[in-house]
């Protein structure tokens, strides 16, 4: 499923223009963005959690011509999927 995916099956199970729902899925993702910018965590009861989880800056390499390079330190989004969600994977 992607974005217009969504935003299609917000429209037909609420009965919403397709220009509604998707002002609604950008509200909704801007905001979620919005919150993991800003450090904080973001949790769907059911669903899972999204955090921003800080990576230190480390000396890698290239795997092509094995040379050692520097990876700077970085920010990158962590997805912990929820138990309701974890048991109904289980079930299928």
């Amino acid at each position: 499923m992607n974005k217009s995916d969504l935003t299609k099956a917000l429209s037909r199970e609420m009965d919403l223009p397709i220009r509604k729902a998707e002002e609604i899925v950008d509200v909704v993702f801007d905001t979620m963005s919005t919150s993991l910018i800003s450090g904080d965590r973001i949790e769907i009861r059911g669903f899972g959690s999204f955090t921003a989880r800080q990576y230190e800056s480390y000396t890698g390499r290239n795997p092509k011509t094995g040379e050692k390079t520097f990876v700077e330190a970085k920010k990158l989004p962590f997805f912990k999927v929820g138990q309701d969600l974890r048991e109904r994977l289980k079930r299928k």
